[in-house]
């Protein structure tokens, strides 16, 4: 499959041929995405300042730091007014899009984040991405009209029966209605997997390209597990990152113009991850711009790249990397793209 002409490999991908990406050399496979890449996103680099603003949440997922029973983890909510002033100072740092991002965290109500997102697009020529978990129709609909433009609800996994187990009291089948509310209401939306789950397989991987593709998602955040060990998975196996940046490049292959950021994740299990994944076809790198005393808090895993960097330190580095890749930092909001290519 891979050979020469493939930049303008257009056909629809099956399931066999994606497992057939996921078992090529690593090299050729990510050199592949790269073309794809420059063919179909160019060389900009996206920035999306990251704000997580509550460590709170409601569910119990067995991988995740922030699960409802972790009693070991210091909870904390920033108020209304420190999220828009991090926003702003954002803004003011020269970046086009915040990430909004939470636990599944009800104690803020709709109206509270409609608010927050009416006053940071009053004051910042800025796009808003919402991370906020699952909620109700109307919640998303409001704050689509307060001036969200995008949603972040990654999958995490195609297989349903893997959902479930590792999802307690959710199913995959109800992740996938709301994906396509947010649709519905006009969000540009993400989704998204970790690679290297317990109980995962090649076929599962594949499965979740696939599903992103049936989906027609605007951007995915593909990133490796990461074992936290203060949950029911804090013994087991780290995902690899040769499968993670196999996964991202197989990505770029099939979804061809869809946002792919080059994760926290991957950073965090190798000091060269965040660079390598922008060279096996990422177009997005998210800095934390969360302030620093709640920055430690928010410990989905341990160990998350640039935790003791100010802002101005992580967006001095990223820009660096990305200036080694011999790429460019974008100047527009980066709205999806969803191009003919």
């Amino acid at each position: 499959m891979i050979g020469s002409g493939r930049v303008k490999q257009t056909s629809t991908f099956n399931h066999s041929q994606i497992e057939e990406l996921l078992k090529a050399e690593e090299d050729e496979l990510i050199l592949w995405a790269d073309e794809v890449r420059s063919s179909c996103c160019g060389d900009e680099v996206h920035l999306r300042g990251l704000i997580e603003f509550s460590n709170y949440c409601t569910r119990d997922c067995l991988y995740c730091g922030l699960r409802r029973s972790n009693k070991k983890i210091t909870r904390y909510r920033m108020t209304k007014e420190e999220i828009v002033d991090c926003a702003l100072t954002g803004f003011r740092a020269g970046l086009k899009t915040i990430v909004l991002q939470s636990g599944d965290d009800p104690g803020y109500r709709e109206e509270d984040i409609s608010r927050i997102i009416y006053l940071i697009k009053a004051k910042a020529d800025v796009a808003i991405t919402l991370c906020v978990g699952e909620r109700d129709y109307r919640e998303y609909g409001a704050w689509k009209k307060a001036g969200a433009d995008r949603y972040l609800l990654k999958h995490e996994t195609a297989n349903s029966d893997l959902y479930s187990r590792l999802h307690p009291g959710q199913t995959l089948a109800g992740r996938l209605k709301i994906l396509g509310w947010l649709k519905e209401i006009g969000y540009q939306v993400g989704a998204g997997n970790i690679v290297g789950l317990p109980g995962q397989n090649l076929r599962d991987l594949a499965d979740d390209i696939l599903l992103m593709k049936k989906l027609d998602i605007d951007m995915a955040g593909i990133g490796p597990f990461v074992p936290h060990p203060d949950t029911p998975l804090g013994g087991e196996k780290q995902g690899e990152l040769n499968m993670s940046l196999k996964v991202l490049a197989a990505a770029r292959i099939v979804l061809r113009d869809v946002h792919l950021p080059a994760t926290t994740a991957t950073g965090s299990i190798h000091p060269e991850g965040q660079k390598m994944a922008l060279r096996a076809g990422a177009n997005v790198v998210m800095p934390n711009i969360t302030p620093a005393r709640y920055r430690p808090l928010y410990e989905i895993y341990q160990g998350k790249t640039g935790m003791k960097e100010n802002m101005e330190e992580s967006l001095v580095r990223l820009r660096r990397m990305i200036e080694s890749c011999r790429r460019k930092i974008a100047d527009s909001k980066g709205h999806s793209l969803k191009i003919s290519c």
